[in-house]
């Protein structure tokens, strides 16, 4: 039997899905979920071989609840947006269906992953979400929140609640009033998903917030000192001091 969860906030969408897997007896709806972290807890729960989920959800979209998943199930989209963050998943996923989708554009994406997951005569491969996600975090939503998970619950952190960020090994530290929380991303990620006009990479392992900036302070071998409003002291590089100079208009 091959488990299935259906992850869709709009019930009538649902239903579809549901009715045109009435033609897969092998398949098994587990559980039908209206948002992401619903979705999150049946993936964890269930353990599905494969998802059909949603981008546009209300709390946190498809693509940042995939970035919370451990195991990762295969993936069939469904979606009413086309964008370019969808077409970079055409390489990387099962498949994605365009709402309103046909029963026959269902069955090709479908028979397309049972293939697949006969040929391996194994679970069906995870797959590769890195650069779908990537690309999806530079959408409107995303760029302005920050999800991370903390002792198996979802944080979600605003942008502008960021005071700095900084390179942690193989993480990204961000930090706010509330504290710190790890990141498994890149400082260069960051960098390019930020607004540039309130967030300046001032050192290889800094990013900081300009609107935290209090003063700017003189330290050794031509690095300076950006002091927070929250008392916390940030350090500047030589190549990055003209970068926060020109940010904050100075």
């Amino acid at each position: 039997m091959i488990k299935a969860v259906i992850i869709d906030d709009e019930p009538l969408a649902r239903e579809v899905v549901k009715e045109y897997l009435l033609s897969y007896p092998q398949v098994q709806v587990l559980q039908e979920c209206n948002d992401g972290f619903e979705g999150l807890k049946a993936i964890q729960q269930h353990q599905p071989d494969i998802i059909f989920l949603d981008i546009q959800m209300p709390k946190i979209t498809g693509f940042e609840m995939l970035e919370l998943v451990e195991n990762m199930p295969a993936v069939i989209f469904t979606t009413a947006f086309e964008e370019h963050a969808i077409r970079a998943f055409e390489v990387n996923a099962a498949d994605y269906l365009l709402k309103p989708f046909s029963k026959e554009r269902f069955d090709k994406a479908l028979q397309k992953w049972l293939e697949l997951k006969a040929a391996m005569a194994a679970p069906a491969p995870a797959p590769d979400t890195s650069a779908l996600l990537d690309a999806a975090a530079t959408s409107p939503v995303q760029s302005n929140r920050v999800v991370v998970k903390i002792n198996g619950k979802i944080k979600i952190i605003p942008v502008h609640d960021i005071h700095y960020l900084e390179a942690a090994d193989d993480y990204v530290k961000i930090v706010t009033q509330e504290g710190a929380f790890l990141k498994n991303k890149t400082m260069s990620f960051f960098e390019q998903t930020l607004d540039a006009q309130q967030f300046t990479r001032v050192h290889r392992s800094y990013i900081l917030n300009i609107n935290q900036v209090s003063r700017i302070d003189p330290y050794e071998k031509e690095n300076h000192l950006a002091i927070l409003k929250s008392g916390a002291k940030v350090l500047v590089s030589k190549t990055g001091y003209p970068r926060l100079k020109a940010a904050l208009g100075l």
